[in-house]
């Protein structure tokens, strides 16, 4: 089985190899059948594994040790449990039907191996990522799947907004992961290992443990070190501030944005903090950071994404939104329902995705949903699809979303940390907020009148111009786009069927701990009494109202009075100014931060550069040699009585000093 575990994520590491290296020999087909194959091998182990764990084998070892430092071992591992065990699957699942709508999608693609060859890459960091056991090679999957996402929003490097969201997402995770190395260095430092096992075991043991980072201002340990870890959270999992590289990744192919915000990248912060459940539960002040951030989060978010024109754009949104009710579940202590909204959110997110790329091929790579419209009739199946998705964001009964937000409003609810109430207040009320967003999508893309007659010429995602084919309507995308919706849509419907287990049945064992004070999903399984019954009870929750309200709210604002947005937008442009410039987010850290850097540089420049090192080293000394040249050039006048009489001088000055110093000091020290 210990083979098993490395076949995993060494079967896309493989497939990346060929594909990327090789490409060029085997060609498209050689390389999306390679990098396919590798998903493949890599899904039916990681359901093996899944199966096998669920029979109580459990592992935990080194595969070898990379380095030795005094009494500190730096090895790669394995910790196959519940927890990763539950995300490999999810993780090779997504990433395989993304691997096969990718062959659609990018069929005219000149960049077609070399994107496949970067997704297998992708997920074979994320596979090592969740699958760690101590915080080395967390770290190393951490800065991979960081890596492939810059080099894959970059996709089409040769458009400057691409190349700018590539390298905004790269600079924003630096901030994050500054915090993040931190707080490993501090775990290193007081534990001296980077074993999970070994810092969770002495976790009590320095619970109470002080830091001082000025003096005087004396710090939980605990605290420090969990914040710090959040702080590399927010960057990945892109929480408020550090929230506004995701949006900007839209630049890249729709597959990798459905890849990088269902199952991998963004979902790695939310796995991490649940990884590290043994030291959040030794500070609440940690845990209502991460419960308050999550809030602000997932409600603000969700309000920048009802003005949002482009399809992608809103799916982002409502991805950053999500995010924070995952958090939020884990800063009340509800880790497993933060997990659990991770996996349902993996289906019904992809699914959103890739139904929204698949309305962009047929409307030849549009993507403002104010060109679009009564596509329902052309398209059905990703309609179908696309309607799955949403209902199942929206959180309305019996669907997968319904249970997973559900759980998290009422663990919110029942939560006794500060925050908690504002935090349950947020998530209530973006219940309305994302049933708006979400069927404002889908009302304007799929139904009303036909929108798209007229725009079919414009520059598409490659920067190239697309002249749509006026003369035929839009059609159904091919099996390869299809199939891994319907694929995707059937766990979208039915995966929170098995809240029971997972939420109340101990599912996670001792992959996650949560201390008895603070264990609100205990109290939450005292009213469960099956899926059914909670289906029946949602029923009469205000999430449900708020949701059928925000729905009803689409509906008669883009449906029945399609006028109305407008005039809304006019009445209240200050509030949809804030909105559609993000809280001036971009501006802000373009001012501040970007514009900063350039003054700082810039001082450096003319103080140090120029200044300095131009002003006195290099062309201070070419002025001093100046100065001495146009002095000596003086004696060197090339006339022969100037040179005798400067010999004669010189004679003299020596004849002084050689006859007339002795005598001088003889006189004084005689005396």
């Amino acid at each position: 089985m210990q083979l098993l575990y490395l076949v995993v994520p060494v079967a896309p590491l493989l497939g990346a190899i060929i594909a990327g290296l090789f490409g060029w020999a085997i060609g498209r087909r050689g390389a999306h059948w390679v990098t396919i194959l590798g998903m493949v091998i890599a899904t039916i182990a990681s359901a093996v594994v899944f199966l096998d764990v669920l029979d109580g084998h459990d592992y935990n070892g080194p595969v070898y040790t990379w380095l030795l430092s005094g009494n500190a071992r730096f090895e790669i591992g394995f910790l196959i449990d519940r927890l990763s065990a539950t995300m490999m699957l999810v993780v090779s699942f997504v990433s395989l039907m993304v691997h096969i709508y990718t062959i659609g999608y990018m069929a005219d693609d000149p960049g077609y191996q070399r994107f496949f060859g970067y997704i297998s890459l992708f997920t074979f960091f994320m596979l090592m990522l969740v699958a760690s056991n101590n915080f080395l090679q967390l770290f190393f999957g951490w800065e991979g799947v960081g890596l492939m996402s810059y080099l894959l929003i970059g996709f089409w490097y040769t458009r400057p907004t691409a190349v700018y969201a590539q390298l905004k997402a790269f600079l924003v995770n630096r901030v994050g992961d500054f915090g993040f190395l931190l707080g490993i260095a501090l775990i290193l430092t007081y534990f001296g290992t980077l074993d999970y096992a070994a810092v969770f075991s002495t976790a009590r043991n320095l619970a109470g443990n002080t830091i001082e980072i000025w003096p005087g201002a004396a710090w939980s340990l605990m605290t420090l070190i969990c914040i710090l870890l959040f702080v590399g959270a927010m960057g990945k999992s892109a929480q408020f501030p550090l929230h506004v590289w995701l949006p900007d990744s839209m630049e890249g192919p729709t597959p990798i944005s459905a890849l990088i915000h269902a199952a991998t990248m963004v979902t790695a912060g939310v796995f991490m903090v649940a990884r590290m459940s043994p030291l959040y539960e030794f500070s609440e002040t940690a845990l209502s950071v991460v419960m308050v951030i999550g809030a602000i989060t997932a409600l603000f978010m969700a309000f920048v994404a009802i003005v949002q024109n482009d399809i992608k754009r809103v799916v982002a949104y409502s991805t950053l939104s999500q995010l924070g009710y995952m958090m939020v579940a884990l800063g009340a202590s509800a880790y497993a329902a933060g997990i659990f909204h991770l996996v349902t959110h993996a289906f019904f997110k992809a699914l959103l995705f890739l139904g929204a790329g698949s309305v962009i091929i047929a409307l030849h790579h549009q993507q403002d949903m104010r060109h679009m419209g009564g596509l329902r009739k052309y398209m059905p199946i990703t309609y179908l699809t696309t309607l799955i998705g949403a209902i199942s964001s929206a959180g309305i009964p019996g669907l997968a979303g319904f249970f997973s937000k559900d759980s998290i409003i009422e663990a919110a609810h029942l939560s006794k940390l500060p925050g908690s109430g504002f935090a349950y207040i947020a998530v209530l009320f973006t219940v309305f907020v994302t049933a708006l967003y979400t069927f404002r999508l889908l009302f304007m893309t799929f139904h009303g009148p036909e929108r798209f007659h007229g725009h079919g010429a414009h520059p598409d995602e490659h920067g190239k111009d697309a002249h749509g084919d006026h003369g035929h309507a839009p059609h159904e995308s091919p099996a390869v786009v299809t199939v891994p919706l319907i694929l995707l849509a059937i766990p979208s419907v039915c995966a929170g069927w098995f809240i029971g287990p997972v939420l109340f049945g101990d599912y996670f064992g001792n992959a996650i701990v949560v201390a008895p004070a603070h264990d609100v999903l205990a109290q939450l399984g005292k009213d469960f009494h099956g899926v059914i019954a909670m289906v029946i009870h949602g029923l009469a929750t205000p999430a449900l109202w708020l949701a059928l309200a925000g729905i009803a709210t689409a509906w008669y604002l883009y449906l029945r009075r399609p006028d109305l947005p407008a005039v809304i937008k006019e009445t209240f442009g200050l509030i949809y100014n804030i909105l559609d410039r993000k809280y001036g987010f971009d501006e802000f850290n373009d001012w501040f931060f970007a514009g900063g850097a350039r003054r700082v540089g810039t001082g450096f420049w003319q103080g140090g550069d120029v200044a300095v090192i131009d002003g006195i080293f290099v062309d201070g000394s070419a002025r001093v040699v100046g100065w001495f040249a146009a002095v000596i050039r003086y004696l060197q006048s090339g006339f022969i009585y100037h040179y005798a009489f400067a010999m004669i001088i010189g004679m003299l000055v020596l004849l002084t000093i050689f006859l007339g110093l002795p005598a001088l000091l003889s006189m004084i020290f005689i005396r």
